[in-house]
């Protein structure tokens, strides 16, 4: 597990680390990230030497999220005037293995346990509520951006933070699309505990997967199917739900809008159409 282009997979001492890598600014998520992630926690899962699995994103930040010019053959079909059902049926499979994609995190029966530096935005915090504890470097920064950009959020941020940070945060950071920093993710919730700089972050994070990794596996397995039964019906529905709502409505002025806005590094003027 060595020759991936979004990821670093390492294994020692029966944990193995997950870093993300890019290739674009970030740790931006583009092709190579979604193609990679399902393969490598279904590997992971699936190796009887892993016993917990630290996620971590290299340099100065976790993830930028979506990279947004690297996916817009996503959007070309679907915002082509008069969008038909063929366009829309291709936009809702891509968006299924997107969350897929994801889910494949929250699937692996090993625990995962995430060290954030830096911005963690959009599909990173898709990424981070998927998976079972969240270290925090001070000067991690979160962000559910997707209203910001014409888009509602459906990789499954909006169905797995309720249980995590309750409704109320959640639906004032989605509907807003603010930033908050470390010190007020943890006190809502979204991070566990928070470390003085990436490098104690990470090792806390390491720290505790030993800890996970000296349980007897099986167990471990088994408390993390129990917690997890209820909450995954209401995920999966959640997330056929927002895919098929965003094949329909997706399509807008307003999201043309956003897309401009950032390759022209501008402020966008929405206009509700």
């Amino acid at each position: 597990m060595t020759d991936w282009k979004a990821f670093t997979v390492e294994t020692k001492d029966h944990v193995a680390q997950v870093t993300l890598t890019g290739p674009g600014k970030g740790n931006s998520m583009g092709p190579d990230f979604w193609a990679e992630l399902p393969e490598i926690f279904t590997a992971l899962d699936a190796d009887p030497e892993v016993r917990a699995v630290v996620l971590a994103g290299s340099g100065k930040h976790f993830s930028f999220g979506l990279d947004l010019q690297a996916m817009a053959p996503l959007f070309g079909p679907l915002m082509a005037d008069k969008a038909l059902a063929a366009p829309r049926t291709t936009f809702h499979d891509e968006v299924k293995r997107l969350q897929a994609s994801v889910t494949a995190v929250a699937d692996c029966r090993k625990p995962v346990i995430a060290a954030i530096q830096g911005w963690c935005i959009g599909g990173g915090v898709d990424l981070i509520a998927a998976v079972d504890v969240r270290y925090a470097s001070a000067d991690a920064k979160f962000s559910i951006r997707e209203a910001k950009v014409a888009i509602v959020a459906d990789i499954g941020s909006l169905h797995r933070l309720p249980p995590i940070i309750g409704e109320g945060h959640l639906r004032e950071l989605a509907f807003t699309g603010k930033d908050i920093d470390a010190a007020r993710a943890e006190k809502i919730g979204l991070v566990n505990d928070v470390f003085p700089d990436a490098e104690a972050t990470l090792a806390a994070a390491h720290a505790t997967a030993a800890e996970i990794a000296a349980n007897p596996p099986l167990v471990v397995q088994g408390v993390k199917d129990v917690l997890g039964r209820e909450r995954s019906a209401t995920v999966t529905d959640g997330l056929r739900y927002v895919a098929a709502w965003n094949a329909a409505f997706l399509p807008s002025e307003d999201l043309t809008e956003a897309i401009q806005s950032v390759f022209e590094k501008r402020a966008p003027e929405f206009k509700g159409r």
